[in-house]
Protein backbone atom coordinates (compact mmCIF):
# COMPACT_ATOMS: atom_id res chain seq x y z
CA UNK A 1 0.00 0.00 0.00
CA UNK A 2 1.29 3.39 -1.56
CA UNK A 3 2.28 5.67 1.70
CA UNK A 4 0.30 9.19 1.94
CA UNK A 5 2.68 12.04 0.53
CA UNK A 6 3.68 14.75 3.89
CA UNK A 7 1.17 16.82 2.56
CA UNK A 8 -2.16 14.94 2.22
CA UNK A 9 -1.25 13.20 5.75
CA UNK A 10 -1.31 16.40 7.29
CA UNK A 11 -4.36 17.47 5.50
CA UNK A 12 -6.32 14.29 6.77
CA UNK A 13 -5.03 14.76 10.28
CA UNK A 14 -5.80 17.81 10.22
CA UNK A 15 -9.35 17.00 9.31
CA UNK A 16 -9.58 14.27 11.62
CA UNK A 17 -8.41 16.40 14.79
CA UNK A 18 -11.36 18.86 13.68
CA UNK A 19 -14.01 16.29 13.31
CA UNK A 20 -13.13 14.99 16.26
CA UNK A 21 -12.54 18.23 18.19
CA UNK A 22 -16.25 19.58 16.96
CA UNK A 23 -18.76 16.19 17.59
CA UNK A 24 -17.24 16.49 21.05
CA UNK A 25 -17.79 20.63 21.13
CA UNK A 26 -21.28 20.11 20.04
CA UNK A 27 -22.16 17.44 22.33
CA UNK A 28 -20.99 19.27 25.58
CA UNK A 29 -22.69 22.48 24.26
CA UNK A 30 -25.95 20.56 23.82
CA UNK A 31 -26.02 20.23 28.10
CA UNK A 32 -25.57 23.51 28.63
CA UNK A 33 -28.85 25.47 28.16
CA UNK A 34 -28.02 29.04 29.71
CA UNK A 35 -25.52 31.47 29.29
CA UNK A 36 -23.41 31.38 32.32
CA UNK A 37 -21.42 33.02 33.41
CA UNK A 38 -22.59 36.46 33.02
CA UNK A 39 -20.44 37.61 30.50
CA UNK A 40 -21.01 34.83 27.88
CA UNK A 41 -24.98 35.95 28.69
CA UNK A 42 -23.75 39.54 27.50
CA UNK A 43 -21.84 38.73 24.33
CA UNK A 44 -25.02 36.91 23.41
CA UNK A 45 -27.44 39.26 24.16
CA UNK A 46 -25.37 42.10 22.12
CA UNK A 47 -25.38 39.79 19.38
CA UNK A 48 -28.85 38.99 19.55
CA UNK A 49 -29.56 42.82 19.68
CA UNK A 50 -27.68 44.00 16.77
CA UNK A 51 -29.69 40.66 14.93
CA UNK A 52 -32.81 42.32 15.73
CA UNK A 53 -31.67 45.50 13.97
CA UNK A 54 -31.48 47.54 17.27
CA UNK A 55 -27.85 47.78 16.99
CA UNK A 56 -24.51 46.44 19.08
CA UNK A 57 -26.67 47.62 22.59
CA UNK A 58 -27.00 46.20 25.74
CA UNK A 59 -30.01 46.24 28.19
CA UNK A 60 -27.25 46.06 30.96
CA UNK A 61 -25.83 48.94 32.42
CA UNK A 62 -23.29 46.87 34.61
CA UNK A 63 -20.34 49.49 34.26
CA UNK A 64 -20.80 53.17 35.12
CA UNK A 65 -17.44 54.81 34.78
CA UNK A 66 -17.92 55.54 30.98
CA UNK A 67 -19.97 57.38 29.85
CA UNK A 68 -23.28 58.09 28.41
CA UNK A 69 -25.52 56.29 31.00
CA UNK A 70 -28.54 55.59 28.60
CA UNK A 71 -30.59 52.65 27.91
CA UNK A 72 -29.89 50.87 25.88
CA UNK A 73 -26.40 51.15 26.55
CA UNK A 74 -23.81 51.51 23.57
CA UNK A 75 -21.86 48.09 23.75
CA UNK A 76 -18.26 47.08 25.25
CA UNK A 77 -17.28 49.70 26.99
CA UNK A 78 -14.88 46.96 28.60
CA UNK A 79 -15.25 44.02 26.43
CA UNK A 80 -14.57 43.91 22.55
CA UNK A 81 -17.06 42.77 19.87
CA UNK A 82 -15.81 39.73 17.77
CA UNK A 83 -17.34 37.10 20.10
CA UNK A 84 -20.43 38.81 19.47
CA UNK A 85 -19.79 39.35 15.78
CA UNK A 86 -19.02 36.15 15.01
CA UNK A 87 -21.97 34.39 17.32
CA UNK A 88 -24.48 36.90 15.03
CA UNK A 89 -23.81 34.93 12.31
CA UNK A 90 -25.30 31.84 12.95
CA UNK A 91 -28.03 33.56 14.65
CA UNK A 92 -29.16 35.30 11.44
CA UNK A 93 -29.47 32.36 9.97
CA UNK A 94 -31.15 30.05 12.77
CA UNK A 95 -32.50 32.08 14.91
CA UNK A 96 -31.44 34.17 18.23
CA UNK A 97 -31.30 31.52 20.52
CA UNK A 98 -28.44 30.34 22.81
CA UNK A 99 -27.92 26.82 21.24
CA UNK A 100 -27.84 29.10 17.95
CA UNK A 101 -24.91 31.58 19.51
CA UNK A 102 -22.90 28.30 20.51
CA UNK A 103 -22.31 26.85 17.11
CA UNK A 104 -20.02 29.92 16.57
CA UNK A 105 -18.30 29.03 19.77
CA UNK A 106 -18.44 25.46 19.11
CA UNK A 107 -16.57 25.77 15.67
CA UNK A 108 -13.97 28.62 16.71
CA UNK A 109 -13.00 25.72 19.48
CA UNK A 110 -12.51 23.19 17.36
CA UNK A 111 -9.82 25.09 15.32
CA UNK A 112 -7.66 25.43 18.76
CA UNK A 113 -6.49 21.62 18.88
CA UNK A 114 -6.06 21.58 14.61
CA UNK A 115 -3.75 24.99 15.47
CA UNK A 116 -2.14 22.57 18.42
CA UNK A 117 -1.57 19.57 16.30
CA UNK A 118 0.40 21.77 14.01
CA UNK A 119 2.26 23.57 16.52
CA UNK A 120 3.76 20.51 18.19
CA UNK A 121 4.35 19.12 14.74
CA UNK A 122 6.68 22.19 14.59
CA UNK A 123 8.13 21.12 18.06
CA UNK A 124 8.63 17.72 16.85
CA UNK A 125 10.77 18.94 13.50
CA UNK A 126 13.01 21.75 15.41
CA UNK A 127 13.63 18.32 18.13
CA UNK A 128 14.39 16.15 15.25
CA UNK A 129 12.20 13.19 16.64
CA UNK A 130 11.95 10.06 14.56
CA UNK A 131 8.81 10.34 12.20
CA UNK A 132 6.92 7.81 14.27
CA UNK A 133 7.17 9.55 17.27
CA UNK A 134 6.81 12.98 15.61
CA UNK A 135 3.74 12.26 14.20
CA UNK A 136 2.45 10.82 17.60
CA UNK A 137 3.47 13.82 19.33
CA UNK A 138 1.29 15.97 17.14
CA UNK A 139 -1.71 14.12 16.84
CA UNK A 140 -1.70 12.96 20.29
CA UNK A 141 -1.45 16.62 21.17
CA UNK A 142 -4.14 17.66 18.89
CA UNK A 143 -6.78 14.82 20.28
CA UNK A 144 -5.49 15.97 23.94
CA UNK A 145 -6.46 19.42 23.25
CA UNK A 146 -9.55 18.09 21.88
CA UNK A 147 -10.57 16.53 25.50
CA UNK A 148 -8.72 18.71 27.74
CA UNK A 149 -10.96 19.96 30.47
CA UNK A 150 -10.49 24.35 30.28
CA UNK A 151 -10.47 24.53 26.69
CA UNK A 152 -13.97 21.93 25.74
CA UNK A 153 -15.42 23.96 28.36
CA UNK A 154 -15.09 27.35 27.06
CA UNK A 155 -15.86 26.23 23.63
CA UNK A 156 -19.42 25.42 24.46
CA UNK A 157 -19.58 29.55 25.71
CA UNK A 158 -20.00 32.17 23.24
CA UNK A 159 -17.23 34.20 24.58
CA UNK A 160 -13.71 35.99 24.13
CA UNK A 161 -11.85 32.58 25.29
CA UNK A 162 -11.57 30.56 21.99
CA UNK A 163 -11.60 32.96 19.68
CA UNK A 164 -8.38 34.61 21.68
CA UNK A 165 -7.10 31.60 21.80
CA UNK A 166 -7.60 30.80 18.17
CA UNK A 167 -6.12 33.90 16.93
CA UNK A 168 -3.45 34.12 19.55
CA UNK A 169 -2.02 30.81 18.65
CA UNK A 170 -2.41 30.92 14.45
CA UNK A 171 -0.04 34.11 14.91
CA UNK A 172 2.41 32.47 17.05
CA UNK A 173 2.83 29.43 14.33
CA UNK A 174 2.64 32.60 11.61
CA UNK A 175 5.43 34.25 13.92
CA UNK A 176 8.18 31.21 13.81
CA UNK A 177 7.40 30.90 10.41
CA UNK A 178 8.54 34.25 9.17
CA UNK A 179 11.17 33.98 11.53
CA UNK A 180 12.62 31.06 10.32
CA UNK A 181 12.54 32.53 6.53
CA UNK A 182 14.21 35.94 7.67
CA UNK A 183 16.86 34.24 9.66
CA UNK A 184 17.59 31.84 6.97
CA UNK A 185 18.16 34.16 4.47
CA UNK A 186 21.69 35.79 3.73
CA UNK A 187 21.86 39.43 4.91
CA UNK A 188 21.98 41.83 1.44
CA UNK A 189 24.81 43.55 0.40
CA UNK A 190 25.40 46.40 -2.07
CA UNK A 191 24.20 44.87 -5.18
CA UNK A 192 22.36 41.80 -3.65
CA UNK A 193 18.60 40.68 -4.79
CA UNK A 194 16.02 41.30 -2.48
CA UNK A 195 15.60 39.22 0.54
CA UNK A 196 12.03 36.86 0.52
CA UNK A 197 9.57 38.73 3.05
CA UNK A 198 11.81 41.79 4.16
CA UNK A 199 11.74 43.30 0.33
CA UNK A 200 9.78 47.04 1.13
CA UNK A 201 6.36 45.30 -0.49
CA UNK A 202 5.70 43.12 2.62
CA UNK A 203 4.92 38.96 1.75
CA UNK A 204 1.36 37.54 2.57
CA UNK A 205 2.09 35.64 5.90
CA UNK A 206 3.37 38.70 7.73
CA UNK A 207 -0.23 40.86 6.53
CA UNK A 208 -1.76 37.38 7.52
CA UNK A 209 0.39 38.17 10.98
CA UNK A 210 -0.77 41.65 10.99
CA UNK A 211 -4.53 40.41 10.65
CA UNK A 212 -4.68 38.20 13.06
CA UNK A 213 -3.27 40.12 15.95
CA UNK A 214 -5.93 43.14 14.96
CA UNK A 215 -8.61 40.50 15.00
CA UNK A 216 -6.95 39.39 18.29
CA UNK A 217 -7.57 43.22 19.58
CA UNK A 218 -11.53 42.75 18.48
CA UNK A 219 -11.56 39.83 21.14
CA UNK A 220 -9.92 40.91 23.96
CA UNK A 221 -7.15 43.70 25.48
CA UNK A 222 -4.38 41.01 25.92
CA UNK A 223 -3.45 41.24 22.62
CA UNK A 224 -0.86 43.94 22.79
CA UNK A 225 0.79 40.96 24.31
CA UNK A 226 0.28 39.15 20.88
CA UNK A 227 2.37 42.22 19.39
CA UNK A 228 4.78 42.71 22.06
CA UNK A 229 6.22 38.81 21.50
CA UNK A 230 6.45 39.22 17.91
CA UNK A 231 8.45 42.70 18.53
CA UNK A 232 10.67 40.53 20.97
CA UNK A 233 11.09 37.48 18.24
CA UNK A 234 11.62 39.82 15.15
CA UNK A 235 13.96 42.09 17.18
CA UNK A 236 16.18 39.38 18.29
CA UNK A 237 16.25 37.59 14.92
CA UNK A 238 19.94 37.17 13.68
CA UNK A 239 21.96 38.57 10.93
CA UNK A 240 19.40 41.27 10.04
CA UNK A 241 19.81 44.97 9.87
CA UNK A 242 17.94 47.37 11.92
CA UNK A 243 15.83 48.61 9.10
CA UNK A 244 14.97 45.24 8.70
CA UNK A 245 13.61 44.76 11.87
CA UNK A 246 11.93 47.73 11.87
CA UNK A 247 10.09 46.34 8.84
CA UNK A 248 9.29 43.41 10.22
CA UNK A 249 8.00 44.76 13.36
CA UNK A 250 5.81 48.06 11.61
CA UNK A 251 4.10 46.11 8.58
CA UNK A 252 2.34 43.80 11.43
CA UNK A 253 1.66 46.79 13.50
CA UNK A 254 0.12 49.06 10.51
CA UNK A 255 -2.09 45.96 9.64
CA UNK A 256 -3.23 45.33 12.72
CA UNK A 257 -3.82 49.40 13.23
CA UNK A 258 -6.31 49.33 10.31
CA UNK A 259 -7.94 45.91 11.02
CA UNK A 260 -8.55 47.91 14.63
CA UNK A 261 -9.12 51.36 13.71
CA UNK A 262 -12.57 51.52 12.50
CA UNK A 263 -13.53 50.05 16.31
CA UNK A 264 -11.23 52.50 17.39
CA UNK A 265 -13.25 55.07 15.94
CA UNK A 266 -16.30 53.62 16.88
CA UNK A 267 -15.45 53.78 20.33
CA UNK A 268 -14.10 57.51 20.06
CA UNK A 269 -17.56 58.42 18.90
CA UNK A 270 -19.68 56.73 21.32
CA UNK A 271 -17.14 56.93 24.46
CA UNK A 272 -15.41 59.38 23.53
CA UNK A 273 -11.80 57.55 23.48
CA UNK A 274 -10.44 54.99 20.94
CA UNK A 275 -8.62 53.28 23.90
CA UNK A 276 -9.63 51.15 26.59
CA UNK A 277 -9.58 53.61 29.33
CA UNK A 278 -11.91 51.89 32.02
CA UNK A 279 -10.18 48.61 31.29
CA UNK A 280 -6.76 50.39 32.01
CA UNK A 281 -8.78 51.89 35.33
CA UNK A 282 -9.54 48.33 36.35
CA UNK A 283 -5.66 48.07 37.35
CA UNK A 284 -6.87 50.37 40.39
CA UNK A 285 -9.61 48.04 42.00
CA UNK A 286 -9.16 46.97 45.28
CA UNK A 287 -12.06 44.80 45.35
CA UNK A 288 -13.74 42.88 42.50
CA UNK A 289 -17.22 44.69 43.31
CA UNK A 290 -15.44 48.09 42.16
CA UNK A 291 -16.36 47.19 39.03
CA UNK A 292 -19.78 48.12 39.92
CA UNK A 293 -19.35 51.33 41.66
CA UNK A 294 -21.50 54.26 41.30
CA UNK A 295 -20.00 56.74 43.74
CA UNK A 296 -16.73 55.04 45.45
CA UNK A 297 -15.24 54.63 42.14
CA UNK A 298 -11.61 53.00 41.93
CA UNK A 299 -8.83 56.44 42.11
CA UNK A 300 -4.97 56.22 42.82
CA UNK A 301 -5.16 57.90 46.10
CA UNK A 302 -7.53 55.25 47.21
CA UNK A 303 -5.69 52.43 45.66
CA UNK A 304 -2.48 53.85 47.87
CA UNK A 305 -4.28 53.97 50.63
CA UNK A 306 -4.73 50.46 51.34
CA UNK A 307 -1.43 50.14 52.55
CA UNK A 308 2.18 48.11 50.87
CA UNK A 309 0.59 45.02 52.65
CA UNK A 310 -2.61 44.90 51.14
CA UNK A 311 -1.03 45.71 47.82
CA UNK A 312 1.37 42.61 48.48
CA UNK A 313 -0.79 40.33 49.21
CA UNK A 314 -3.23 41.57 45.71
CA UNK A 315 -0.45 40.17 44.03
CA UNK A 316 -0.06 37.06 45.83
CA UNK A 317 -3.99 36.31 45.50
CA UNK A 318 -3.32 37.22 41.99
CA UNK A 319 -0.33 34.92 41.10
CA UNK A 320 -2.16 31.87 43.32
CA UNK A 321 -5.83 32.69 41.81
CA UNK A 322 -4.10 32.15 37.94
CA UNK A 323 -1.59 29.59 38.70
CA UNK A 324 -4.02 27.48 40.67
CA UNK A 325 -7.60 27.82 39.52
CA UNK A 326 -7.07 28.67 36.41
CA UNK A 327 -3.82 26.32 35.44
CA UNK A 328 -3.01 23.92 37.52
CA UNK A 329 -6.87 22.50 39.11
CA UNK A 330 -9.11 22.46 35.86
CA UNK A 331 -5.97 20.39 33.83
CA UNK A 332 -4.72 18.71 36.54
CA UNK A 333 -2.69 16.13 36.26
CA UNK A 334 -1.60 17.48 32.56
CA UNK A 335 -1.42 20.74 33.67
CA UNK A 336 1.07 20.12 36.44
CA UNK A 337 3.25 17.62 34.52
CA UNK A 338 3.64 20.21 31.88
CA UNK A 339 4.19 23.41 34.32
CA UNK A 340 6.89 21.08 35.73
CA UNK A 341 8.81 20.17 32.80
CA UNK A 342 8.22 23.29 31.15
CA UNK A 343 11.99 25.20 31.74
CA UNK A 344 13.28 21.74 29.56
CA UNK A 345 9.93 21.50 26.81
CA UNK A 346 9.71 25.28 26.24
CA UNK A 347 13.38 25.77 25.06
CA UNK A 348 13.83 26.34 21.19
CA UNK A 349 11.95 28.92 18.42
CA UNK A 350 8.76 26.88 17.89
CA UNK A 351 7.16 27.61 21.39
CA UNK A 352 8.89 30.89 22.01
CA UNK A 353 5.72 33.20 20.55
CA UNK A 354 3.67 30.77 22.42
CA UNK A 355 5.88 31.16 25.68
CA UNK A 356 6.09 35.08 25.53
CA UNK A 357 2.34 35.66 24.87
CA UNK A 358 1.61 33.59 27.75
CA UNK A 359 3.86 34.70 30.33
CA UNK A 360 3.19 38.21 29.52
CA UNK A 361 -0.26 37.74 29.98
CA UNK A 362 0.20 35.59 33.22
CA UNK A 363 2.23 38.35 34.81
CA UNK A 364 0.93 41.59 33.69
CA UNK A 365 -2.86 40.26 34.82
CA UNK A 366 -1.27 38.79 38.14
CA UNK A 367 0.90 41.55 38.99
CA UNK A 368 -1.15 44.70 37.43
CA UNK A 369 -4.57 43.50 37.24
CA UNK A 370 -4.53 41.50 40.55
CA UNK A 371 -8.02 42.25 41.59
CA UNK A 372 -9.47 42.09 38.21
CA UNK A 373 -7.82 38.62 37.31
CA UNK A 374 -9.92 37.18 40.49
CA UNK A 375 -13.28 37.94 38.30
CA UNK A 376 -11.89 36.51 35.13
CA UNK A 377 -9.06 38.09 33.68
CA UNK A 378 -6.86 35.74 33.24
CA UNK A 379 -9.32 33.07 32.69
CA UNK A 380 -9.99 34.35 29.22
CA UNK A 381 -6.94 35.23 28.05
CA UNK A 382 -5.51 31.37 29.05
CA UNK A 383 -6.01 29.43 26.43
CA UNK A 384 -2.14 29.61 24.29
CA UNK A 385 -1.22 28.68 27.94
CA UNK A 386 -3.57 25.59 28.17
CA UNK A 387 -2.32 24.75 24.68
CA UNK A 388 1.84 25.16 25.75
CA UNK A 389 1.37 23.03 29.17
CA UNK A 390 -0.18 20.38 26.61
CA UNK A 391 2.61 19.98 24.75
CA UNK A 392 5.34 20.39 27.21
CA UNK A 393 3.45 17.51 28.94
CA UNK A 394 3.81 15.30 25.62
CA UNK A 395 7.49 16.36 25.18
CA UNK A 396 8.07 15.00 28.43
CA UNK A 397 6.29 11.89 28.35
CA UNK A 398 7.54 10.99 25.03
CA UNK A 399 11.13 11.73 25.94
CA UNK A 400 10.54 9.78 29.55
CA UNK A 401 8.85 6.78 27.51
CA UNK A 402 11.81 6.66 25.04
CA UNK A 403 14.49 7.03 27.63
CA UNK A 404 13.00 4.21 29.53
CA UNK A 405 12.90 2.19 26.16
CA UNK A 406 16.72 2.33 25.75
CA UNK A 407 17.03 1.80 29.42
CA UNK A 408 15.13 -1.39 29.11
CA UNK A 409 15.76 -2.83 26.24
CA UNK A 410 12.28 -2.77 24.25
CA UNK A 411 12.88 -3.43 20.71
CA UNK A 412 9.17 -1.96 20.11
CA UNK A 413 8.36 1.62 20.09
CA UNK A 414 6.00 2.54 22.11
CA UNK A 415 5.48 6.62 21.39
CA UNK A 416 2.48 6.30 21.53
CA UNK A 417 1.57 5.68 25.30
CA UNK A 418 2.67 8.94 25.87
CA UNK A 419 0.06 10.00 24.04
CA UNK A 420 -2.77 8.25 24.93
CA UNK A 421 -1.88 8.39 28.76
CA UNK A 422 -2.62 12.72 28.12
CA UNK A 423 -5.78 11.55 26.11
CA UNK A 424 -6.80 9.38 28.71
CA UNK A 425 -6.67 11.84 31.96
CA UNK A 426 -7.54 14.68 29.92
CA UNK A 427 -10.82 11.99 29.12
CA UNK A 428 -11.22 11.44 32.36
CA UNK A 429 -11.56 14.98 34.06
CA UNK A 430 -13.35 16.53 31.29
CA UNK A 431 -16.03 13.36 31.81
CA UNK A 432 -16.27 13.79 35.40
CA UNK A 433 -16.77 17.62 35.75
CA UNK A 434 -18.17 18.87 32.40
CA UNK A 435 -21.71 17.27 33.86
CA UNK A 436 -21.92 19.69 36.72
CA UNK A 437 -21.83 22.72 34.07
CA UNK A 438 -24.48 21.71 32.89
CA UNK A 439 -26.59 21.36 35.58
CA UNK A 440 -25.52 24.68 36.56
CA UNK A 441 -26.47 25.92 33.96
CA UNK A 442 -30.34 24.31 34.02
CA UNK A 443 -30.51 25.20 37.41
CA UNK A 444 -29.72 29.05 36.55
CA UNK A 445 -32.24 28.90 34.21
CA UNK A 446 -34.75 27.52 36.09
CA UNK A 447 -34.01 29.95 38.78
CA UNK A 448 -34.87 33.19 36.48
CA UNK A 449 -38.12 30.97 35.23
CA UNK A 450 -39.23 31.04 38.67
CA UNK A 451 -37.92 34.64 39.87
CA UNK A 452 -40.30 36.17 36.98
CA UNK A 453 -42.99 34.48 38.17
CA UNK A 454 -42.78 34.80 41.75
CA UNK A 455 -42.23 38.61 40.91
CA UNK A 456 -45.83 38.55 38.62
CA UNK A 457 -47.12 37.18 41.31
CA UNK A 458 -46.51 39.79 44.17
CA UNK A 459 -47.69 42.34 42.11
CA UNK A 460 -43.95 43.48 40.68
CA UNK A 461 -43.77 41.96 36.82
CA UNK A 462 -40.38 42.20 35.55
CA UNK A 463 -41.63 44.08 32.22
CA UNK A 464 -41.47 47.11 30.72
CA UNK A 465 -43.81 48.27 33.57
CA UNK A 466 -40.37 48.30 36.06
CA UNK A 467 -38.06 50.28 34.72
CA UNK A 468 -34.83 49.79 35.19
CA UNK A 469 -34.37 47.32 37.96
CA UNK A 470 -31.20 47.32 39.89
CA UNK A 471 -29.72 43.75 41.08
CA UNK A 472 -26.33 42.58 41.85
CA UNK A 473 -26.80 40.12 38.75
CA UNK A 474 -28.05 42.83 36.13
CA UNK A 475 -26.24 40.90 33.30
CA UNK A 476 -28.83 37.95 33.96
CA UNK A 477 -31.48 39.58 34.47
CA UNK A 478 -31.56 41.86 31.72
CA UNK A 479 -31.08 39.10 28.96
CA UNK A 480 -33.51 36.85 30.75
CA UNK A 481 -36.37 39.37 31.60
CA UNK A 482 -35.42 41.31 28.52
CA UNK A 483 -35.88 44.64 30.49
CA UNK A 484 -32.72 47.20 31.45
CA UNK A 485 -31.13 46.49 34.22
CA UNK A 486 -28.72 48.33 36.53
CA UNK A 487 -25.39 47.08 38.38
CA UNK A 488 -25.76 47.11 42.07
CA UNK A 489 -23.05 49.26 43.62
CA UNK A 490 -21.08 47.43 46.62
CA UNK A 491 -21.81 51.22 48.32
CA UNK A 492 -24.39 52.04 51.29
CA UNK A 493 -28.22 52.14 50.79
CA UNK A 494 -27.82 55.89 50.49
CA UNK A 495 -25.64 56.00 46.83
CA UNK A 496 -28.15 53.11 45.74
CA UNK A 497 -30.90 55.68 46.42
CA UNK A 498 -29.30 58.08 44.39
CA UNK A 499 -28.19 55.23 41.72
CA UNK A 500 -32.80 54.75 41.61
CA UNK A 501 -32.97 58.79 41.19
CA UNK A 502 -30.45 59.31 38.41
CA UNK A 503 -32.41 56.14 36.43
CA UNK A 504 -35.98 57.11 36.10
CA UNK A 505 -38.52 54.06 36.97
CA UNK A 506 -36.00 52.15 38.66
CA UNK A 507 -37.64 51.40 41.69
CA UNK A 508 -36.67 47.69 41.82
CA UNK A 509 -33.73 45.68 43.47
CA UNK A 510 -33.71 42.46 42.94
CA UNK A 511 -30.57 40.64 45.32
CA UNK A 512 -29.08 37.13 44.39
CA UNK A 513 -27.59 35.16 46.55
CA UNK A 514 -25.53 38.29 47.78
CA UNK A 515 -22.15 39.05 48.65
CA UNK A 516 -19.46 42.17 49.39
CA UNK A 517 -19.46 44.51 52.46
CA UNK A 518 -22.99 46.26 52.54
CA UNK A 519 -25.77 43.97 50.78
CA UNK A 520 -28.15 43.04 52.11
CA UNK A 521 -25.83 44.21 56.20
CA UNK A 522 -26.78 47.60 55.38
CA UNK A 523 -30.25 46.97 55.54
CA UNK A 524 -30.29 44.85 58.49
CA UNK A 525 -28.12 46.90 60.80
CA UNK A 526 -30.38 50.04 59.47
CA UNK A 527 -27.77 52.13 57.91
CA UNK A 528 -28.90 55.49 56.71
CA UNK A 529 -31.44 55.65 53.83
CA UNK A 530 -32.15 52.14 54.67
CA UNK A 531 -35.57 52.39 54.85
CA UNK A 532 -36.25 53.32 51.79
CA UNK A 533 -35.76 49.95 50.80
CA UNK A 534 -39.35 47.96 51.50
CA UNK A 535 -39.29 44.05 51.20
CA UNK A 536 -41.64 42.22 48.27
CA UNK A 537 -42.96 38.81 49.48
CA UNK A 538 -41.95 36.44 47.04
CA UNK A 539 -43.95 33.48 47.97
CA UNK A 540 -43.70 29.84 48.11
CA UNK A 541 -42.05 28.11 45.29
CA UNK A 542 -44.23 27.70 42.08
CA UNK A 543 -43.76 24.34 42.62
CA UNK A 544 -44.37 22.75 45.55
CA UNK A 545 -42.84 19.33 45.22
CA UNK A 546 -39.56 21.10 45.29
CA UNK A 547 -36.90 19.78 48.04
CA UNK A 548 -35.47 23.58 47.59
CA UNK A 549 -36.30 26.83 46.90
CA UNK A 550 -34.73 27.87 43.74
CA UNK A 551 -34.68 31.30 45.47
CA UNK A 552 -33.35 30.79 48.56
CA UNK A 553 -30.77 33.72 49.40
CA UNK A 554 -32.99 36.16 46.78
CA UNK A 555 -35.29 39.12 48.08
CA UNK A 556 -36.83 41.80 46.37
CA UNK A 557 -37.30 45.87 47.67
CA UNK A 558 -39.25 48.49 46.84
CA UNK A 559 -37.10 51.66 46.36
CA UNK A 560 -39.03 53.97 47.57
CA UNK A 561 -37.83 56.87 50.44
CA UNK A 562 -40.63 58.39 52.73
Amino acid sequence: MARLSPRREAVLSAVAIFAIALVVRAVFAAQIVFPKPEDTAYYVGVARNLIEGRGLVSDALWSYATPPLVFPRPAFEVWLPLPSLLAAIPMAIAGTTFSVAQVSSVLVGALVPVLSWRLAADVAGERGLPLGRARTLALGTGLTTAVYLPLLLHSALPDSTMPFAALALGACLLMTRIARRAAAAPVPGPAAAPVPGLAPRPDLQLIGLGVLIGLAALTRNEAIWIGLAWAIVAWRLPGLSVGQRVRLIGVAAVVAGIVFAPWALRDWVVFGSPLPGQAATNALSVTGFDIFAWQDPPTVSRYLAVGAGQLLQMRVDGVSHNLFDVLLLPGFPIALIGLLALPWTARGAALRPVVLVGGLTFLVTSLLFPVSTTWGTFLHAAGPIHVLLVISTLVALDAAIARLGVRMGWTRPIAWLGAVLGIFSAVLFSAALLPTFGTGSRDTARFYDELQARMRAAGEPLDATAGPVISNFPIWLAETARIPALALPDEPPASVVDLAAHFPGAHLLVLVDPQGTHWPADLRSGAPDADCFRPIDLGAPTDPTLARDPLAGTTAYLVACP
